[in-house]
């Protein structure tokens, strides 16, 4: 079993490895200098005594194997430690980031998960599901492609209640586990997570057509044959019509099946790009012995079969190294004389026959255990986060001391929230810059991440299953022809849409502001009806505090409250808190005069009413 880190004290640990594996980075970088120094001697030396054997017949020339001897072993001493010094600093850049979160550097570093980011989707661009400085970029440690598309999934749909508890439970686990999670991060060749695992998946349920066990039961005896007869040929007096007959025969082979071998060599390529990555992660979960209930599902997905799946994977690399070795000068003969390239394809075949309905469940399994991780990283760099009750009945998300939890816990100013059958819907006025849209994102990104199966960054949270849908971030379209106002009366109506599906959360900053006040009153009243009608809970910000008194909407579904501030030795200054009833001033005049603008200079002096015609 790893060693288990205490929770309580995460800068504490990633200081300390961070600063034994900068050590071990020095202390490494040291030993290549002095292995390259050797190396030099060696070559030095074997040029000396290749010109006391050759030019002055001093010596003789066997003397010439101990430095030719001595450059190999201190060549393979010296690739040894390059790869303890890489391995050190990618655990360096490991611990490197766990502090980057916890002081709020992260942004900007690691994978942005923009492919996964689309419009059409009820909440990812508003609450900065993906790109830079998004909720991906801040979790994200998968090393495959499928690591992060699981990821992904899991930020951008809802799981059932029981599959977020199974979750919770293997994020738990996993969170003190920081020597499992630094290998997994670090483990396997340095490509990034976009190489062609998804293309193995897809390669490996496919089958070559023209492939039989016979054929390959045939071209290995004739690469035999072909090679016996040539070293007979060469060396034991065999007549040289017996090798030209098997080349002959040979070539036919070649010649009928080139176009599978072609294929299947073609097909093998770019997923072989993979490989060392998915050895790595799958060879380091075999190890591994877990007793909760999801870690364990997922473990005995992967070794289950008899056959370890990081051995199988290993002979597939061995099959796919020894097939690009045949475009070695060198070993063209020999490559041709054994029917390699033909019995490595039939090999590789066989490979996919035998394992590659079982690649899509191991790429599954790391997926899944990768994207667990990411959520465990984030359990343990916040050990006071809780993990949420979820409770069927009753629509509602009730929490206590919520907070954004891509904000340092230092900078981050908490509240309390309750949303549910008493009270639906909040509308929140407040000032510009007073923390409205923020607040919508700490509700929004939260209860993603609850139905994720991660940790929140709350005191408590209870919740019901919700579709989160919010307009938070609208824009315009000068290709599709659509105004601001447009598009945003269209991403209301998809949320009017979910919320007749099913019990939703929805989180509307400042409601219908692109058209007049009278008929943005008309038009909130009409909005926010049919949410309420439909069962839905949310909060809805707004500027216009004539929205705090909505036409038809019943007394007591909806609560008001505001966020203010205050002018404090000449700056403004915002307290980021929850506090009852509606705003009662703007600080629109004060913010545009503290950037320098000369508001009073640029209100005209009224024009005097000309005198009435007589």
């Amino acid at each position: 079993m790893p060693e288990k880190v205490e929770r309580s004290v995460p800068r504490v640990e990633y200081e300390r490895r961070q600063a034994r594996h900068r050590a071990t980075v020095e202390q490494q970088t040291a030993r290549e200098l002095r292995m390259g120094n050797a190396r030099m001697v060696a070559f030095l030396a074997a040029v000396v005594l290749v010109w006391l054997a050759f030019a002055a017949r001093a010596i003789s020339p066997v003397w010439l194997t101990l430095p030719v001897a001595l450059f190999v072993v201190l060549g393979l001493w010296h690739e040894r430690v390059r790869r303890i010094r890489t391995r050190a600093e990618r655990r360096a850049a490991f611990s490197a980031r766990g502090l980057a979160r916890l002081d709020g550097t992260w942004a900007g570093h690691g994978p942005t998960g923009s492919r996964f980011s689309s419009e059409e989707h009820p909440y990812s661009t508003d609450l900065d599901l993906f790109g830079e400085a998004s909720l991906f970029q801040y979790l994200s440690t998968a090393r495959t492609e499928r690591g992060e598309a699981t990821l992904a999934s899991w930020l951008s749909t809802r799981a059932d209640p029981g599959t977020i508890r199974k979750r919770q439970g293997a994020v738990a686990t996993l969170a003190p586990m920081l020597d499992f999670r630094e290998d997994l991060a670090v483990l396997g060749t340095d490509i990034g997570p976009h190489e062609e695992d998804l293309g193995l998946a897809r390669w490996a349920e496919r089958r070559a057509e023209g492939y039989s066990h016979l054929f390959r039961l045939i071209a290995f005896a004739m690469g035999l044959v072909t090679t016996a007869s040539l070293l007979g040929w060469l060396f034991f007096g065999l007549p040289g019509w017996a090798p030209g007959v098997a080349v002959t025969i040979q070539m036919a082979l070649a010649a009928r099946y080139r176009g599978t071998v072609r294929e299947l060599i073609r097909d093998v390529e770019g997923p072989a790009r993979s490989l060392g990555v998915l050895l790595a992660l799958l060879a380091r979960f075999e190890r591994e012995t877990f007793t909760d209930p999801l870690l364990a599902e997922l473990h005995a997905a992967v070794v289950d079969g008899g056959v370890a799946p990081s051995r199988a994977i290993a002979r597939l690399m061995r099959h796919v190294a020894w097939l690009e070795s045949r475009r070695n000068a060198l070993f063209i003969p020999v490559a041709s004389a054994l029917f390699l390239a033909t019995q490595l394809a039939l090999a590789i075949e066989s490979w996919r026959r035998r394992h590659g309905d079982a690649v899509a469940r191991w790429l599954d399994a790391i997926g899944q255990l990768e994207a667990l991780c990411a959520l465990a990283g984030r359990a343990f760099d916040h050990p006071d986060d809780v993990f949420p009750k979820l409770t069927e009945g009753t629509t509602h998300f009730e929490s206590t001391g919520l907070g954004h939890p891509l904000l340092p816990p230092q900078a981050c100013v908490r509240n309390d929230v309750a949303l549910g059958d008493a009270t639906p819907l909040w509308v929140l006025s407040g000032s510009n810059m007073s923390g409205k849209s923020t607040l919508l994102r700490t509700i929004g990104v939260n209860a993603v991440l609850a139905q994720a199966g991660a940790g929140v960054m709350a005191r408590s949270l209870s919740m019901s299953p919700l579709t989160v849908a919010a307009s938070i971030r609208v824009r315009d379209s000068l290709q599709d022809g659509r105004s601001r106002f447009y598009a945003e009366i269209l991403q209301l109506q998809s949320m009017i849409s979910l919320a007749a599906q099913g019990p939703t959360l929805c989180l509307i900053d400042e409601l219908l502001h692109g058209t007049n006040s009278h008929d943005r009153r008309i038009g909130a009243g009409a909005i926010v009806r049919g949410i309420l009608q439909r069962g839905a809970i949310g909060v809805v910000t707004t500027h216009d505090l004539a929205l705090a008194s909505l036409e038809g909407v019943p007394e007591g579904r909806i609560r008001n409250l505001h966020l203010r501030d205050h002018i404090e030795a000449g700056r403004m200054v915002f307290d980021y808190r929850l506090h009852e009833g509606v705003v009662r001033h703007s600080n629109a005049l004060a913010l545009m005069r503290q950037v320098g603008l000369d508001v009073e200079a640029a209100v005209p002096e009224p024009t005097p009413e000309p005198p009435p015609d007589r």
